[in-house]
């Protein structure tokens, strides 16, 4: 494995782990004994996560790539 490569991995392990664990703590914003919310509110925080999801793996297609990844 060539050293770019080996950089991508390390920083797509990285940076992978932390989007689920953010995602894991944007879920726990869903205890209503702690938080209030609309579902307007939770909406929105959806569609800008797919949102952003797809314009990062649109960013990958356009390089003529389609990698999976299994971290």
């Amino acid at each position: 494995m060539d050293e770019k490569q080996t950089k991508f991995r390390e920083l797509a392990e990285k940076r992978v782990n932390n989007a689920i664990k953010n995602i894991q703590l944007i879920g726990n914003l869903s205890n209503t004994s702690a938080y209030s919310y609309t579902e307007e509110e939770v909406k929105k925080i959806f569609k800008t996560l797919k949102e952003e999801i797809s314009v990062a793996e649109a960013k990958f297609k356009a390089k003529g790539k389609n990698n999976n990844f299994k971290f």
